[in-house]
C-alpha cells in the first residue's frame, strides 16, 4: 500500500509540474516556470523514493532522493527571492 501512495505522490508532482509548464506557455510569467521545474524535480525525488524502497531495498538511494528535493526546492527559493523582485 505504501508503493502504491509513493507512486500517486510522483504522479501527482509530475501533473503539477505538466499544468505549471502549460500555465508558464500561455502567460510567460517566470515563476511559473521555475515552480515547474521545481515540481519536476519533486517527481524525480518521489520515482527515486519508489525505487530505492521497492526494487533495490539493499541500496542506499536517500542521498541522491535528498540531493535532488534539495536541488528542486533551491530553484523554487532562487525564482522567490529573484523573480519577484
Amino acid at each position: 500500500m505504501a508503493t502504491f501512495i509513493y507512486f500517486l505522490c510522483a504522479v501527482t508532482s509530475l501533473a503539477c509540474a505538466v499544468l505549471l509548464l502549460r500555465a508558464y506557455g500561455r502567460n510567460r510569467f517566470g515563476l511559473l516556470f521555475w515552480s515547474s521545474i521545481c515540481f519536476a524535480g519533486l517527481a524525480l525525488a518521489n520515482v527515486l523514493l519508489v525505487i530505492d524502497l521497492v526494487f533495490v531495498p539493499q541500496i542506499d538511494l536517500s542521498i541522491f532522493r535528498h540531493l535532488v528535493t534539495l536541488g528542486s526546492l533551491s530553484v523554487l527559493i532562487y525564482s522567490l527571492v529573484w523573480e519577484t523582485s
